[in-house]
């Protein structure tokens, strides 16, 4: 028989084993390598004698607030917002069911990530202040990891939260409230440790424009909000990539991509068709562009809306005992705006594009700066 101190091990091992695989409810790496332009469901254990549809029996797990006399900014924001954030469960046909969070965005809506919602078969959240509701998945967008739910009659108390339009600054303070490990209603605090990230998506694609935090989050945060102490919601939680590195989506695609979930179910993606690289040190000097920064273009797909219109390599030269691929395209400005990374491209095209737009491209071609037409897609199917 198990002795409490055994089991406290396995726990403590178990919870371990998630953090190290570093994530807030996402499978697979985080940090994924050079990609085209632009994971899993939430596991937090769960015990299968208690996979029943949730009761409202005042159990174990319900929201712990803050004492109300207590003040403070971290204290202000979460008594501000923790009355619009919700509990989610999720029954899908795997053994145990998820968990995750989620916030009030709208009059009957709440937005979560695309891998909490996973495969739903039947979803219910709470609030602080109610018990367990019945909610629809009624858009989601693997591309973004980003989703809304419907639900009929949110409490009286569960007002949206606002968005905000921009990426906040380096080093403002942020707290993140969610139910890491099925403790719910929790917060933690942090700062904005970088903007314009960039997370794997599938097919190889990314999520542009993530917001990086070292405020921890643990799996069950995942969909909950990252709230400026100004009470805006700055991100959408989606994972965490080891030691004091958390990772949300931002405000501004969370912005773009909601309404469309809301209005089709579904959300498209500006598509060049191209693989990028960082134009480094050695890429640009064996692509005489040594002086200036951007992104090279390593492939061209056939049949993509670069196809005919941008270059990708035609040839590999020899630096210092490494093979450096040389002949595709640099591209340095998109309608103007300076493009001197991969994250930059990606943020551009998903921030200020969309499918069916035409925009000029300036490149480096053979040492020389011209400026091309593109005319851009969509995203293919995720097949992943």
């Amino acid at each position: 028989m198990d002795t409490p101190d055994s089991s406290r091990r396995r726990f403590l091992a178990a919870c371990g084993t998630a953090l190290a695989a570093g994530t807030a409810g996402c499978s697979g790496s985080l940090f994924g390598g050079d990609g085209d332009a632009d994971g899993g469901a939430d596991t937090t254990p769960v015990d299968p004698s208690t996979q029943v549809p949730p009761s409202d029996d005042g159990a174990a797990g319900d929201f712990e607030q803050f004492d109300q006399s207590s003040d403070g900014g971290y204290a202000d924001v979460y008594r501000s917002t923790i009355d619009s954030i919700a509990q989610i469960q999720v029954y899908t046909t795997a053994p145990n069911p998820a968990s995750g969070t989620g916030f009030v965005y709208s009059d009957g809506h709440v937005v979560t990530n695309q891998h909490v919602v996973a495969g739903a078969e039947d979803v219910y959240l709470r609030f602080s202040d109610g018990g367990w509701l019945d909610a629809t998945v009624e858009g989601a967008d693997v591309y973004s990891d980003l989703a809304v739910l419907s639900v009929p009659e949110l409490p009286e108390s569960a007002t949206p939260l606002g968005l905000r339009k921009s990426d906040p600054e380096i080093g403002t303070e942020v707290i993140a409230i969610g139910n890491p490990f099925g403790y719910s209603g929790s917060v933690s605090a942090g700062i904005v440790s970088g903007v314009n990230r960039t997370l794997p998506a599938p097919n190889d694609f990314s999520i542009p424009d993530a917001i990086q935090t070292d405020a921890p989050v643990n799996p069950g945060n995942s969909g909950g909000p990252l709230v400026t102490l100004a009470g805006d919601v700055t991100g959408v939680v989606n994972s965490g990539g080891g030691d004091n590195i958390g990772f949300a989506i931002s405000a501004p695609l969370v912005r773009r991509v909601v309404p469309a979930l809301l209005e089709d179910g579904e959300y498209e993606h500006s598509y060049m068709g191209v693989r990028l690289q960082t134009a480094g040190p050695l890429i640009a000097q064996a692509n005489g562009v040594d002086d200036r920064v951007g992104v090279y273009i390593a492939i061209v797909r056939e049949g993509s809306p670069s196809d005919g219109v941008l270059r990708g390599n035609s040839g590999e030269t020899t630096i210092d005992g490494q093979s450096v691929p040389t002949g595709g395209d640099v591209v340095v400005a998109m309608d103007g705006t300076p493009i001197p990374t991969r994250e930059a491209l990606a943020s551009f095209l998903a921030l200020e594009t969309s499918p069916g737009d035409t925009i000029d491209v300036t490149v480096l071609r053979d040492g020389e700066e011209q400026t091309v037409e593109l005319t851009l897609g969509s995203r293919p199917d995720p097949t992943r």
